[in-house]
Formats: structure tokens, sequence, C-alpha cells
């Protein structure tokens, strides 16, 4: 950990240091106390024409010069519409302009029939394949075309999954950067590959649920405060937007927490400075539903689309701010571009482009609505190799799996988790909001009734009977809209029918009835999380005694949780009837007929933790739960969130702290066995006397100076599939930074790649290391730094198993 003076010289001189007063002080009642917000930086950069963005940019340009002031503010902000899209920036029909219709949400289009239920953010994460997050993404970004929409609310790599208890992990993709990076890469360019802008959310630094709204009445409170560095900022928070936005995306949604003592999506620093110069982002910024805060300020700032209307801070007042001089036409001329420059670049003023928004997607599930089936048959192999790679088997004493039909004859399965819900017929929306703002979502049998949270504009809690079952989806707007659910209780018995395999079960009981004969029993658990709420727990109490239970009478217990983020197992990982442990996070539709493959060895696990399973909830230190500032507190008004561990989070905090995981990130199982071998690591050209250069020196184009994604150095491995099946390893590259500072993570993940091989074959591997790869955040520079010196090269099958070492020098 950075030491205090060390680090309250740092925040001072960056601008971001929120003063600590002493104890007896009274409770502080304004924000007039906190002197140090980020550093401001103005004007907004204009956006260019240049890059990919150029003729986009040039015909919105174009455009915007013949549109009145009324009409640019017009497309500043939301409007309401019977459409069903979460929001809508309204149509200028004198052009052609038909409007723009966003919706929710990164695992697909929700609030609405007829489109798919994808797997969730964590299962690709877990499956480590960059190709099927594409071809994930492709079919998604397809779908909401067929279904009216233009921007999809998605996909997530905020919260990147600091706070391990926090409720939305499930919708991002991984706590490591690096890898969050590579799939939102994918998933990006795969949405937009189909004519619809991504909107990669939520910028930045919203890392918990709790306190992330402002309290307006009762107890004052403003959203919690994110205390993050210059440094941490950019290595940790910032990295995989670097690669949102190289891949193009079109649009950035601002969040609802503060940075640094300044709303998110008012904060210049972020908006202005690191999102639109150093990303050299071209698209919009849109506001959560409800997160801007002010008016004047957050145009200034660089905020661009206010959602979901026009009638609160902007409308009218925008409007007026422009003629009263408070801000410069120049900044609506550049808000309205961006917002139609989108729209060009995806191609969507073309007459095969979106159809009318509203033609598959309902206001109210009472309305009668066009029924537009989005989904493309072409996709289900996608849907199923999604749900199984996603699937990580962590546990598998005596080859307990996969199972042979020839010799498993009686099954026992318990556990809420293996059937399908009781419900999927989603009731009318709460009054004021409409479907397309609501979503049911799936919930855990545990459970006699969930929260909903904040939804649409409004701050309303909505209780709903839980249909206790299978989960294939987290709540909220991240939620899937799944018509079709494959429960493993359902695939289970075709298998077992096709098999002649005798089955029992029991999903009520705490402490069922276990067949003595049984030649192997099944307990399914789910660990639930929603947006809206932190998780209260790592752990469940019911499903560890169900476990414990089954495995006193069963000497063949599998365990399979379906969890919406970490789960811990040291309660019964080492009983000695718990012979097998799969974390099948959240699988989307095919859930059921994906683990059966897995069960059976249809299917060859390959999916591989996006984080760390700790041995205890004290492994993960500050880092477990949300900072909660509850009455009385000084700070019971100014809610704070110091992000004091800088960039050692997951498994760079396990590592600096010399802690063994019980199950290590990038970890998991397989049928088969693999082996490595012949790692070579070589700079990527011939040296030049003065060596690579310490800083990129090249203009600034998406993603950030250009020469920072120049290859720097080649790592190559060797990998063999040693063992009898077929099947697909993750070879992972992790990479040891010059320097002895202890900010400096130990080893950080900078490459994986995901080879399929038969028995015997051998495939060579490689990882390409680009400048921004070795490089760190220069806080005095401003600047992305190679570091001069001997960079360790780890290769190996996850963060704790790195057989190949070597060393690069740069």
């Amino acid at each position: 950990m950075v030491p205090d003076t060390v680090w309250v010289r740092v925040l001072a001189a960056l601008g971001v240091f929120a003063t600590c007063a002493s104890a007896q002080d009274d409770v502080i009642t304004s924000d007039t106390y906190f002197y140090g917000q980020s550093e401001p930086v103005y004007p907004t950069p204009q956006t260019a024409e240049q890059g990919a963005w150029k003729d986009a940019v040039a015909k919105a340009k174009k455009f915007v010069g013949q549109l009145t002031l009324e009409e640019k503010v017009n497309l500043t902000a939301g409007a309401t519409s019977d459409t069903g899209c979460s929001g809508f920036i309204p149509a200028i029909p004198r052009l052609g302009f038909p409007g723009i219709c966003v919706t929710d949400a990164g695992n697909g289009v929700r609030g609405t029939d007829f489109v798919t239920a994808w797997p969730a953010g964590i299962h690709v994460g877990a499956s480590w394949n960059k190709d099927l997050a594409y071809q994930r993404a492709a079919f998604m970004g397809g779908e909401a075309k067929a279904k009216g929409v233009n921007t999809l609310l998605g996909p997530v790599v905020g919260p990147a999954g600091r706070v391990v208890q926090g409720g939305r992990n499930w919708e991002g993709f991984s706590i490591d950067p690096y890898l969050a990076g590579g799939l939102v890469h994918e998933t990006v360019a795969g949405i937009q590959s189909a004519g619809v802008s991504a909107c990669t959310k939520h910028f930045i630094a919203q890392e918990q649920e709790t306190h992330r709204l402002p309290t307006r009445s009762g107890a004052f409170a403003e959203s919690v405060s994110s205390n993050v560095d210059d440094r941490t900022i950019h290595e940790l928070y910032l990295w995989p937007f670097y690669d949102a936005v190289k891949a193009g995306t079109a649009s950035v949604m601002c969040s609802y927490n503060r940075l640094n003592n300044s709303y998110a999506c008012g904060n210049s620093k972020a908006l202005n400075g690191l999102l639109k110069t150093e990303l050299g982002f071209q698209g919009y910024v849109m506001s959560d539903w409800g997160a801007q805060m002010s008016g004047v300020s957050t145009a200034l700032a660089g905020l661009d689309v206010a959602m979901p209307d026009g009638e609160g801070t902007w409308g009218g007042n925008l409007t007026l701010a422009v003629n009263n001089g408070s801000v410069p036409v120049s900044r609506v001329d550049d808000m309205a571009t961006r917002v139609i420059a989108s729209w060009y670049q995806m191609n969507q003023d073309k007459s095969d482009g979106i159809p009318n928004p509203g033609d598959g997607m309902p206001a109210d599930l009472n309305v009668a609505h066009k029924i537009v089936d989005a989904r493309n048959p072409k996709s289900k192999s996608v849907v199923f190799d999604g749900a199984v790679e996603g699937h990580v088997l962590v546990k598998n004493t005596n080859n307990a799996l996969p199972f042979d039909s020839a010799k498993v004859k009686m099954l026992s399965l318990f556990g809420y988790s293996a059937k399908a819900p009781n419900q999927n017929n989603p009731a009318p929306a709460p009054e004021g909001m409409t479907f397309g703002d609501w979503s049911l979502g799936v919930q855990s049998a545990n459970l006699t009734e969930v929260n909903m949270g904040f939804f649409g504009n409004l701050n309303i809690t909505y209780s709903a009977i839980a249909p206790n079952g299978t989960l294939i989806s987290g709540g909220g707007s991240g939620a899937a809209a799944g018509s079709l659910i494959s429960a493993p209780y359902d695939a289970l018995v075709s298998q077992c029918q096709e098999d002649g395999t005798m089955l029992f079960w029991d999903f009520e009981s705490a402490t069922p009835a276990v067949v003595p004969t049984s030649d192997a029993c099944i307990v399914f658990g789910n660990a639930w999380a929603t947006e809206g709420y932190d998780r209260p727990s790592l752990r469940d109490d019911y499903t560890d005694g169900l476990i414990a239970h089954v495995a006193s009478q069963c000497a063949n217990t599998i365990v399979v949780f379906h969890n919406a983020g970490t789960r811990l197992v040291d309660t019964f990982a080492d009983h000695p009837n718990v012979t097998a442990i799969i974390f099948a996070h959240l699988p989307g539709q095919e859930s059921g007929r994906a683990l059966v493959s897995l069960l059976y060895g249809q299917s060859n696990p390959s999916g591989r933790l996006p984080y760390t399973v700790a041995r205890n909830e004290s492994d993960y230190g500050r880092l477990l739960g949300p900072d909660l500032t509850l009455a009385p507190s000084r700070l019971q008004h100014f809610p704070q969130s110091d992000f004091a561990e800088g960039t050692l989070v997951d498994y760079r905090h396990f590592d600096a702290a010399g802690i063994e995981p019980r199950y290590a990130f990038g970890f998991g199982l397989s049928y088969t066995t693999f082996a490595y071998a012949n790692l070579r690591a070589a700079l990527a050209k011939p040296r030049k006397s003065s060596g690579v250069a310490e800083y990129p020196s090249a203009a600034v184009a998406e993603g950030g100076q250009s020469d920072l994604w120049d290859v720097v150095a080649l790592v190559q491995a060797d990998v063999t599939n040693t063992g009898p099946r077929a099947g697909q390893d993750v070879a992972q590259l992790y990479v040891g930074f010059p320097g002895d500072d202890s900010a400096t993570p130990v080893r950080q993940l900078r490459g994986f790649e995901k080879p399929a091989l038969r028995p015997g074959a051998t495939a060579t591997v490689e990882f390409k290391l680009t400048r921004r790869d070795l490089s760190v955040w220069d806080s005095a520079a401003q600047k992305w730094r190679l570091r001069r010196g001997e960079y360790g090269v780890y290769v190996g099958a996850n963060s704790r198993d790195l057989g190949l070492n070597g060393t690069l020098v740069i």
C-alpha cells in the first residue's frame, strides 16, 4: 500500500484530494469543504474530420449547419416516447432524421420478445474467448437492429469489479483490465458490425451500488465519491475504455457516482480530458438515467446527451444558456454533431438501415405490436458454445466428471437452481415506468422478494415475488430478456430418458432424503446479484448447509453454482465426498443443455476464472464490500470511497500480500491435460542504438496516441495437449515490470490465447506486446512511460501456475 504521506502528496499534486478534518469537527453540510476536486479541463474538444470518422463527421457538420438552435438542443436530451425504447433522441422530420432509439442492454436486447438471452458479461469473461465474444456481439447487434434499435446500452467495463460484493460485477467481463479490454474491443466491434452503435459504460469508477445515487429527501446525501489517483485510473479503470474507443465505440455512458468529489457526468477532467482529449473519442457522451446533476456546468464539462428526457436540467434552459452566453453555441454544435455523426458512422441513414423504432418493442405488455422475430438461426451454435465455455470446472477428484452413461444409472438432484423459474410471465410494469425501463429478471429461490431499485428516472423500490429457479442472468437494466430457458433439470431429464437413468430430485428441502444407492448427487445453488444493491455476502448458509447434508450421505457429490459474482466455497471444497465443483456463472438461455454437455463429456470444460476465489472473506481485505458512510459520521452527507489500494486489486492484491487463493485468477480444469514449452521473447524489431523511445510521440487518434498500439515485443510458447481428449486451454502471459515501487503489481496479465487441440497436437501461441502493454502511467509527464530495464515474462495456465519464465530487456 502507498504510504499515507506519499498518497497525500500525489493526490494534492493532481488536484484530486479531499482533505480530512479532525474527529471533533461538526458534520459537513456543504461541498465547499472539499477543496480538491478533479483538475478542470476546458473547453470540450471539437470532434474532428479524421480517421475512421472523417466522412461521418463531415456529413454531420453539414447536417447540423441546417438546424435551428432549438433543433440542436433537442438532440442533447432524451424525449418521452411510446416506442418502448429505454430512451429516445428526438427526430428531425424536415431533414429526414428519424431519431435514435437507445435500449438496454449489454447482454442482449431487453424488454421485448423474440430475442436471445445471451450469456452475461461475466460468463463471456470466464470463456476467455475473443472470437466467441465477437460473434456473440455481432448477433446481439443484429437482433437490436431488427428490433429498431440504434444504440445498444452496453457493453460494460465499469464497474470493473473492485468491490468483490459489487451488485453489477456480473455485467462486465473481469476485474483484470487487460482481459476486460480485449473482450470489450471484440464486443464493440461485433455490435457495430451490425450497424448498431455500442454505448460502452459506465464512465468511470462506479464500483459499488451502495450510495450510487444522491438522496434528496430525508437524510440528504450526495452520491459516493470514488477518489482515485491519476496513475490508478489510467492503469486500471480507464484501460478497457482505451480498447473500446480504439474499436470505435460510438457512445459512452457516464456514471452516477462522483469522481474525486465531482459528479462523473459533470467532471471535465474525465470527459473533456481523459475521454475526448487523451483517448481521442469521436462519439457522444450520454448520461446514465438521471445522472446529470447540473446544467451549464455539465454542458461545458463534456456531456452531450442527458437521459431520459429534456424536461429536467436541460431543455429550454440550455437554449437560454446559449442565448445569454453561458454556453458557447460551438459547444451545442459539437453535441449535435457527435450525435448525428454516430448515426452516419453506423450507416443508419441508409434505406436498409434501422427499422422504425417500436416495430418489435412494446411500450406496454397489453399493447399489441408488430411481431418481429429478431433471432438469427445461424446464432444457435454461438449461443450454445458461449454457454459451454463460460462454465469453469475447479475441482474434479478421481475423474468424477465426465459421467459415463453406461455406469451412471441413478442420479439425485437437489437445490433450487436446477429447475426453471416458476414464473416467466412479467407482470405489468409499475405505474410510471414503461416496459422498456423495467425487467423482472430471474431471482434466486432463497429470496422472498427482490428490490428492483432505481430504473428509468424514478427512485422507487418495486417488490416482486421471486419465481424461484435457475439463474441465467443477473437483475436490473442489464438483465437478459429470456423467454426460452433450458434449465439443468429439463436437460438432465432428456439425457436420462435417452440413457435409461433413474432420476430423483428434491428442490425444496434444506435437509432432503438422499437415495444411498445414487451413482452421483448434484447440488445446484446460485448467487443472485442485481443493479441497485451490492451483495450482502460471498456465501449462502442455506446452500452450504444443503451441500454438507447431501455430501454426508453421497460419496459422489457434484456442486454446480450459477453465480453472478465471486462465490466462496471454503466450507465444503475440501470435503472428501464433494468430488467436483463447477462455477456455472450466468449462461443465458442454453444453460441446461450446456451443462449437460459438460457433465457427460460431450463438451470439454475450457472456462477459466475471470476473478480470484479466496479461502476467506478477510483475504480480500478492504475490497470485500462497499464503502459505507452512515450516520452518525462527519461525511454522512458526502460519502467517500478512497481507492487507496491503487492498482492492487484481485490477484494483484493476493500476489502483493502473499496470500494463497483457493482458486487463482485464470484457473480452470479440463478433461485433458496440457504442457507448455519453448518460451521465446524478443523485441519486435532490431534495437537501434538509442533503444525504444521512452514515451510515445505520435498524434492522438481513436484509442490514444497511435504509437501506443505499436507492437514492441513478441512472446511465443508451445502448448501441447498431453491428454486423451480434444480440448482448449487458455495460455496466459503475465509480465513483471522493472522497478521495485510498491504501487506496481508483481505481475500483470498481458496476453491470452485459446488454442483448440486434439490429443497429442501442439500449437504455438504468440503474444504481441504493445507499447501500452509494457508501460506505466507517468503522472508528471502525463504520458505512458516505457520503463528501461528487465521485464519478467511468464507463460502458463493461470496467475499462480506459470511454468515458463524468461526476460525481456528494453
